[in-house]
């Protein structure tokens, strides 16, 4: 490609621009931060300190922030602080100048014509505007500016809604979009929408549009908070912020704003204008931003958090009548309880939208649905062309797990026009006309994967581009499956073993799908992916299994299972041909270890990792904990004198403290992935990278590892941890049956009362740590533990 980043300007240090600035040091991009220099009488003109004042705290802030904007704090080096009057001149040595700035016209204008006077020839310069019309911050701007100038719309955060909009001007230079669509792809892990230059681009009309009306139906027939929050968060599809929660994550002054801003500029809406037109919505955010109740960012808005008789902390919801807040309640209907453990959203919504007429829960669930789908496709094609650019918008800008039209598929598109016409939600006019061409649905589908789209504006169904040599998993061919796994052939020699139990928690099925797919890799193929689609890579051991056999007394099975995983990991190890595994969102204890025994791991950036057995009354025993001391305490102990001690400890705090990496680049940090792992920003090219490392190390010659000893420290070491964990357990800091099982621990990772530090061999710490696990798993307090993450998710201090 022509254009090249290697050097950023990011132009606002509020609560965007930092966090766009953090992002772009995520993917290893040097960012300069400016901000206004801040000046008083008091203040000397000289005062770098104080003149930087502004761009500081909103750096401080963004550093700050949870959940947190960079995926490791070492990555803030790449960013540079600076003001707009000392540091301009960073502004002609970048390659992308981003403006974050307030969303004022005449201050964005001004800002564009010093870029224009110090930019570089092929500098691309871009606004992170939500409301003013792209055009018009470029006016008065000269011919190269305005062919490097765009949109580029983030959402908040930027590190984890996936959401970027681009938004091209008529004088936008066709490379540049296409450059900056491929970086915000590929560099920044983006989800690349191509907007038209209207009223709030996509993302923001869409949610205006369907909140605004739901904040009047929702007065008007007056549900409380507690009740819409519980219908409108993942019953449906939507995350857990559900609606209130949202709005208090969003700022209601942001809210109101966007509103006031928008109503003038689309006249031409007449469902916007309507919804707009409603007094009560507008007038109890008149009386929220009056009190200065803005949400988050304010500690209270549609809920506030208060501590309860018992100290724990509560958070009291919003009275939309008298506007005090009020003790949390479940509120409870059947509609609810017949839908809420079906599988699938379509037919989850199917049973409530076809609940009795008179369920309160099901008449809102009916109008927030079929008028997202009016006002979806009352937009087309205002906004776009087709129904994808707002399905992806809605998903990656809200985290709906899908769109209004792929909702609306699910549904079946004839048979639910029929009833929005009858509760008086008809849809666009060319939706009709779409039905009538005999076309039944906006996507058209192939082996569950869409590969075309209603074109509305041309009355037909055009293809859907997929990137060549991109992996979908259930377009592989299958080798062998059971309920457990899957083996597919990617084809070029290449294997994938997919998991999909629940959360992928590793079985038997999965392990004996996984001894198979080895067996297959030495005689068929040249590599093998471990890897899935799915949102987690594996939340660990079947825990089930594990408490009931153990309260059933099944101690030879126990073991059998805890050796199999063992065997499992060291053959992948030592495998004579290439397994990179493909980690994603949660790699929790087994997971972990199987991630950690690959040949080369390729881990999405959002990837949730670490070895948090201890949390469930028991130790790394997968070859974990024998994995753990092989990359922090080998390393050490061949220096020559060196201290075991140090090493140790870091170690033995990691799995004891069950600790969890909150990014892959964090996990390089604590020693779970390796300097040669690959880390890719887009989760949706996890596996296509992952088939192309498989061939790379392949191309250049793999040869599996030689056999290694690990260095077991002994007594004293052991002597030394369990002060310290004496020490914790004193300081109540643990409990005393953590301090129990942290003595395990410390026994497997110092090879026991060994008289002496020695080198051993891995099967002696593996041995090591099967026995402290099968002794783990007839403790009662054990036992608890996992009944209680089975039962409610999170970890028993008894």
């Amino acid at each position: 490609m022509t254009y090249k980043i290697h050097r950023a300007v990011v132009i606002g240090a509020g609560t965007m621009g930092a966090a766009i600035a953090a992002h772009l040091a995520n993917a290893g991009v040097p960012v300069t931060l400016l901000d206004i220099p801040y000046k008083t009488s008091e203040v000397s003109e000289t005062s770098e300190v104080s003149k930087n004042k502004i761009v500081n705290e909103g750096w401080d802030r963004c550093l700050k922030a949870k959940p947190a904007n960079l995926m490791s704090a070492e990555l803030k080096t790449f960013v540079t602080l600076g003001n707009l009057e000392d540091d301009f001149g960073a502004v002609a040595e970048a390659d992308w100048i981003v403006e974050a700035i307030v969303e004022d016209l005449r201050i964005k204008r001004e800002l564009m014509a010093r870029i224009d006077e110090v930019r570089k020839p092929a500098a691309i310069v871009s606004t992170n505007t939500s409301g003013i019309p792209v055009h018009d911050i470029a006016e008065g701007r000269s011919k190269e500016f305005k062919k490097h100038f765009l949109g580029t719309h983030f959402f908040n955060p930027p590190r984890y809604l996936k959401l970027l909009e681009v938004i091209p001007t008529k004088d936008t230079d066709k490379d540049v979009i296409e450059f900056i669509s491929w970086f915000g792809e590929y560099r920044l892990g983006k989800g690349i929408v191509l907007c038209k230059d209207t009223p709030n681009f996509i993302g923001n009309r869409v949610y205006f549009g369907m909140s605004t009306f739901a904040m009047n139906f929702i007065l008007e027939n007056e549900y409380t908070v507690d009740e819409v929050d519980a219908l409108t968060g993942p019953l449906i599809g939507h995350p857990k912020t559900a609606t209130f929660r949202l709005a208090d994550l969003v700022g209601l002054d942001v809210w109101e704003h966007v509103g006031r801003n928008l109503g003038p500029a689309i006249p031409h809406d007449k469902l916007g204008q309507q919804y707009l037109a409603a007094e009560e919505p507008k007038e109890l955010l008149r009386a929220l931003i009056e009190r200065k109740w803005l949400g988050n960012k304010t500690k209270i808005g549609f809920y506030k958090e208060v501590r309860g008789e018992d100290g724990k902390r509560e958070f009291w919801s919003l009275d939309l009548k008298t506007l005090e807040h009020v003790a949390p309640t479940k509120p409870r209907f059947e509609s609810v309880k017949a839908a809420k453990d079906v599988e699938g959203l379509g037919d989850r919504l199917k049973v409530m939208l076809e609940a009795p007429s008179a369920d309160k829960a099901a008449q809102l669930i009916r109008a927030l649905t079929y008028q997202s789908f009016q006002y979806a496709s009352s937009i087309i094609p205002e906004v776009a062309d087709t129904v994808k650019p707002i399905d992806d918008a809605t998903r990656w800008g809200f985290q709906h797990e899908a769109g209004p039209f792929e909702t609306w598929d699910m549904l079946g598109v004839k048979e639910t026009v029929k009833k929005m016409k009858a509760m008086g939600y008809a849809p666009a006019k060319w939706v009709d006309a779409m039905l009538k061409s005999g076309v039944e649905s906006f996507y058209q589908y192939k082996n569950g994967e869409k590969v075309g789209v209603y074109d509305a504006v041309k009355g037909k169904v055009v293809k859907l581009k997929l990137a060549e040599g991109v992996v979908v998993l259930k377009q592989q061919k299958v080798i062998s499956q059971n309920t457990g796994a899957t083996l597919r052939d990617m084809g070029d020699g290449v294997a994938c073993l997919e998991f999909h139990t629940k959360m992928n928690a590793l079985d038997d099925d999965i392990m004996n799908m996984a001894n198979e797919a080895f067996e297959r890799l030495e005689s068929d193929f040249d590599g093998l992916v471990i890897g899935n689609e799915a949102e987690h890579f594996s939340a660990g051991a079947n825990v089930f299994m594990m408490v009931v056999g153990a309260q059933q007394g099944m101690w030879d099975m126990l073991d059998a299972a805890v050796k199999k995983l063992q065997d499992l990991n060291m053959r992948m190890r030592y495998s004579p041909k290439p397994i990179v595994v493909a980690p994603a969102g949660y790699a929790l204890g087994g997971g972990c270890e199987i991630t950690m025994h690959a040949s080369r791991v390729v881990a999405a950036a959002e990837t949730y990792i670490g070895l948090i057995e201890l949390g469930t009354g028991v130790i790394p025993a997968g070859a974990g904990t024998k994995e753990m001391l092989r990359r922090i305490v080998n390393p050490v102990m061949r220096i020559e004198n060196a201290e075991v001690l140090p090493a140790l400890q870091k170690a033995f705090l990691q799995m004891g403290q069950a600790k969890v990496a909150t990014s892959a680049e964090e996990a390089r940090g604590m020693n779970i992935l390796s300097p040669q792992d690959r880390v890719v920003m887009n989760r949706s090219h996890l596996l296509t990278e992952a088939k192309k490392e498989v061939l790379h190390i392949v191309a250049s010659g793999y040869k599996p590892p030689a056999p290694e000893s690990i260095y077991a420290a002994g007594r004293d070491a052991l002597a030394a941890l369990r002060i310290g964990a004496w020490m914790f357990k004193e300081g109540n800091t643990i409990t005393q049956y953590d301090h129990h099982v942290a003595g395990k621990l410390a026994y497997v990772m110092c090879g026991g009362e060994l008289t002496r530090g020695q080198w051993v061999s891995e099967q002696y710490i593996l041995d090591l740590e099967r026995e402290a696990i099968l002794s783990l798993f007839g403790e009662e307090k054990t036992q608890a533990r996992m009944w209680a993450i089975l039962q409610t998710g999170k970890p028993l201090r008894n």
